[in-house]
């Protein structure tokens, strides 16, 4: 186990040079998270993907159906204690089982993630004993399950400005809670609700537990089932609240405390999301590949043709770079828990809060690439069945409505992508990441004479490596300049933080894709994994595309005259190959073997 010193923390992956040993990989699994993988996978293939014509024609009961039997399995208590009669596991098993739970349908993708996460978690985490007693092994094996009211009409990715009331009785025994929710998942059927309302004129919100009994409502009233774009056996309803009495007792941590625990609630959920959108690509890849070996035209199977391998390759490349980098971040997630525990300071609580929020910014990332590789993965799906990928006879259609919702909930990828930035600059105000050294360096480093010797990159990887550095001094470069000289006020600079937000996305997950294929070729010999080592360099050449552009787009927009002369010299000095690999040879090594396999097969 890594010490305080190797365990890097939140952000600084940025600053830092990294060993592929220190890295986890889905190659590390253990024994029992295998045995894991495979019970979630069979209990999917059996009682989620022959149904999904049921969830996609709106079939509520069936998404609560299996998620009783997920609860009965144990697949709904993965991360809570044992002594809440919960499985105790780790992190990075939590993300597992999210993984591959959530492939087959995003009906029972969402129910899940609403109530094991956002349901359950506030309750473990910020819950009194009495409450964790009371509540928590209900929602473990799936007697009850759990929903999370926060947004409304007026307060969306502004979450603390709900209008939602909690009014204190006279007797002091219980609060009113009067307001209305909206897009509430899991509402048809849940029988616990946690609930945001802002007290008198408290500045922020406060989080509640409130019991649902459809027989005694207690003045809840739901609204009619959503008819939504994907997630259709989803249950998405409005809550109004009309003097709803809730104990005392059921206050969710102290008063004021709710924006608080809603904002760490969703770091969780933003990296379980990103985990969520896994093995659906999975699925779309595998689907996608059998229909292109099976679909002859011109007396050939499509797969042959080059327009259709070049989609597989890419959808491929996209799946795998965000299997490196989410299981990477649970892992850190998981290693930071653990130290904390260790320490003797915190409780299991207190160290699992802290150990997600140290990891913020990662959180945000995944939450971004993944979602987005998940749309772009649905969307060349449909384009390799053809006319056949418009037809709801395929499970391609319901794939991409079911992906679009990723992009949005957990807070939309523009909020994360500025979130992720605005984090790392709060880190680097308080001293956990040392950006302005680093900046200073890169500075000097431009306004010096560059070396014109030609390096050796003989070594798997060199170049790549070298190219990962530079692309971190040209984030640096970039977003140094923009905050130097725009300051406090950065963040009304929306667009300016979201293209330094692309250029940290795509240092994140492509240095995981290099760091995984590394460790891969060491481990296994680079002959054995020479797919993978095409991802990894595919990748990172598309990353250096995404990159350019941002750079370019920021550098011309802010900066002038010899310093924008200067920057934009930087970024072609920082985004240059020496050896270009040959991409449509990198891409025609991947489609061979999922093509051979005909199926995703990494």
């Amino acid at each position: 186990m890594s010490t305080d010193k190797e365990l890097l923390r939140g952000g600084q992956f940025l600053v830092k040079a990294i060993d592929c040993e220190d890295i986890f990989t889905p190659e590390d699994f253990s024994e029992e998270q295998l045995m894991m993988k495979d019970a979630v996978k069979e209990f999917v293939d059996r009682e989620i993907w022959p149904h999904k014509a049921r969830f996609e024609n709106k079939d509520y009961a069936l998404t609560e159906e299996v998620m009783r039997k997920a609860g009965e399995l144990g697949f709904l208590g993965v991360s809570v204690p044992e002594e809440y009669d919960g499985l105790g596991m780790g992190f990075v098993s939590t993300m597992l089982v999210c993984d591959y739970i959530s492939g087959a349908t995003g009906s029972l993708s969402t129910a899940f993630g609403a109530h094991t996460g956002i349901g359950t978690m506030p309750i473990t985490l910020y819950g009194t004993e009495e409450q964790k007693k009371k509540y928590v092994p209900k929602l473990a094996t799936g007697e009850w399950f759990g929903s999370y009211c926060l947004t409304e009409p007026s307060a969306g990715s502004d979450a603390n400005s709900g209008k939602t009331k909690a009014v204190l009785s006279d007797d002091g025994k219980y609060y009113s809670i009067t307001g209305q929710k909206m897009w509430i998942s899991n509402a048809g059927f849940c029988n616990l609700m946690i609930v945001f309302a802002r007290i008198e004129a408290d500045k922020n919100i406060t989080g509640f537990i409130v019991e649902y009994d459809k027989n005694n409502p207690n003045g809840i009233t739901l609204g009619e089932e959503e008819h939504k774009l994907g997630i259709r056996a989803s249950s998405t309803r409005q809550v109004f609240y009309d003097n709803t009495k809730v104990p005392v007792e059921n206050m969710l941590s102290t008063r004021g405390n709710g924006f608080k625990i809603a904002m760490n609630a969703l770091n969780v959920g933003r990296i379980k999301l990103a985990a969520a959108c896994l093995d659906a690509q999975r699925r779309v890849i595998t689907e996608s590949v059998k229909y292109a070996n099976e679909r002859v035209q011109f007396k050939v199977p499509i797969s042959s043709f080059g327009a259709i391998r070049q989609k597989i390759a890419d959808i491929t490349t996209n799946c795998w770079v965000g299997e490196s980098a989410s299981y990477r971040a649970a892992k850190n997630i998981e290693d930071r828990i653990t130290l904390r525990q260790n320490n003797g300071k915190d409780t299991h609580q207190e160290a699992e809060l802290k150990g997600v929020e140290e990891y913020a910014i990662e959180c945000s990332i995944l939450k971004v690439a993944v979602s987005e590789y998940t749309q772009k993965c649905t969307d060349e799906g449909i384009q390799i069945f053809g006319g056949m990928g418009f037809s709801e006879d395929t499970p391609i259609e319901s794939a991409w409505r079911d992906a679009r919702i990723a992009r949005i909930y957990e807070g939309t990828n523009e909020i994360n992508r500025m979130i992720s930035i605005g984090m790392l600059i709060k880190k680097a105000m308080k001293g956990h990441v040392d950006l302005l050294k680093p900046a200073t360096a890169v500075v000097n480093e431009l306004t010096s004479i560059p070396s014109f010797e030609t390096p050796d990159y003989s070594v798997l990887f060199a170049e790549e490596k070298q190219i990962i550095a530079n692309l971190k001094k040209l984030f640096l470069m970039v977003a140094g300049a923009v905050l130097q000289k725009y300051g406090e006020k950065v963040d009304k600079h929306q667009q300016l933080m979201l293209a330094s937000s692309d250029i940290l996305i795509q240092i994140y997950m492509a240095e995981s894709a290099i760091l995984r294929a590394e460790k891969l070729a060491k481990k296994e010999g680079e002959d054995k994994v020479k797919e993978q080592i095409a991802m990894a360099k595919l990748n990172l050449f598309y990353a250096i595309d995404i990159i350019e552009t941002a750079g370019k787009h920021s550098i011309i927009s802010f900066a002038e005259g010899d310093e924008q002369r200067m920057m934009l010299m930087g970024l072609k000095r920082f985004t240059k190959y020496v050896n270009y690999p040959n991409i449509i040879g990198l891409r025609n090594t991947i489609a061979n073997k999922v093509i051979a396999e005909n199926s995703y097969c990494f």
